[in-house]
């Protein structure tokens, strides 16, 4: 870690529309109680793992906040909100089924997972949210600097393609990491033009969800 900014990203515990496998992009259907269970264990781990980082910064929204708040109650400190670090926009996919949205768009599903970008219900490519993602953490590396520790609560898709980011694949370059469990960690090594490095993905901190789907 010489020399680096280490970047601790943490996806959210359960939430409701993870359970009823429904999208949910930048809407959010609030922690289960598994999910807040989740918080609480990973909180612990997270404290045994990695004590009290230098900065803690969440994405605004609730499940990400609420997942948070758990680590901070055993920490202590407080989080910086940033926006940038919302799941992806899915326009009008928001709170339809995964079922109800195969049926409806198999090609746009389709051409996804051949490596396609397709804006998911008129919302945000993958490579747009790889752009605002990867700005943000970039600014939180600075803000914090070198041979810091920063813990960012967040979720799948942003995850996904921040490790992407990391490694400089080819845009959007989120197909080649699997989607992140619920409260997983993700370890970046963040060191700018000297190159950064993907310590860890998706290693589990609590009991993974059944719902593993990133939205």
């Amino acid at each position: 870690m010489s020399g680096a900014t280490r970047l601790i990203l943490v996806r959210h515990g359960e939430s409701l529309w993870n359970v009823e496998e429904r999208y949910q992009g930048q809407a959010d259907s609030g922690l289960t109680a598994t999910g807040i269970e989740q918080a609480e264990t990973a909180a612990k781990v997270l404290k045994a793992r990695f004590g009290r980082p230098d900065l803690v910064v969440s994405s605004d929204l609730p499940r990400a906040w609420d997942t948070a708040q758990a680590f901070l109650r055993l920490a202590g400190g407080a989080a910086e909100r940033d926006p940038r670090l919302r799941e992806a926009d899915i326009g009008d996919w928001v709170g339809r089924t995964f079922t109800e949205i195969a049926a409806a768009y198999p090609d746009v599903l389709a051409e996804a997972a051949r490596g396609g970008d397709p804006r998911r219900g008129g919302g945000e490519t993958f490579t747009d949210m790889r752009r605002r993602v990867w700005a943000a953490l970039v600014d939180i590396a600075e803000q914090a600097g070198p041979g810091k520790s920063v813990m960012v609560f967040c979720h799948g898709g942003p995850i996904r393609v921040a490790a992407a980011a990391a490694l400089g694949l080819p845009e959007p370059g989120h197909l080649a990491f699997s989607p992140p469990v619920n409260t997983s960690v993700t370890v970046i090594d963040y060191r700018g033009e000297r190159g950064n490095a993907v310590v860890e993905y998706n290693a589990p901190t609590a009991w993974a969800a059944d719902a593993t789907r990133t939205d």
